[in-house]
């Protein structure tokens, strides 16, 4: 079992920056693939990055040369570092543990509560 904590949500203007911080429980963290998806409202939620226990990543192309998704194995944390945000990235972003996919279709075994980004124009 893996519990997942998300935090540094907020409001920012278009074009500014947020890092979230995802901190997990559990000695096997490093052995997770780790994710981040994202739920606007009336939307389903969508795949934004993901990271290997070897930090090999994948990315949404909504998002890459944005976002850069990274974990610190020796903190059981990953983190999003969102650049060159826009109104449309405005969103519920959760953590995700276990995570598996390719191309566009993803999905996560363990899931955190959400943090909100909300990006105004």
């Amino acid at each position: 079992q893996v519990q997942l904590v998300e935090s540094g949500g907020g409001l920012v203007q278009a074009g500014g920056s947020l890092r979230l911080s995802c901190a997990a429980s559990g000695r096997t963290f490093s052995s997770y693939t780790m994710g981040w998806f994202r739920q606007a409202p009336g939307k389903e939620r969508d795949f934004v990055a993901a990271i290997t226990w070897s930090s090999r990543t994948y990315y949404a192309d909504s998002v890459k040369g944005r976002f850069t998704i990274s974990r610190d194995n020796a903190k059981n944390t990953v983190y999003l570092q969102m650049n060159s945000l826009k109104p449309e990235d405005t969103a519920v972003y959760y953590c995700a543990a276990d995570v598996r996919g390719t191309g566009t279709d993803w999905m996560g075994r363990y899931w955190g509560q959400g943090t909100q980004v909300t990006v105004s124009s």
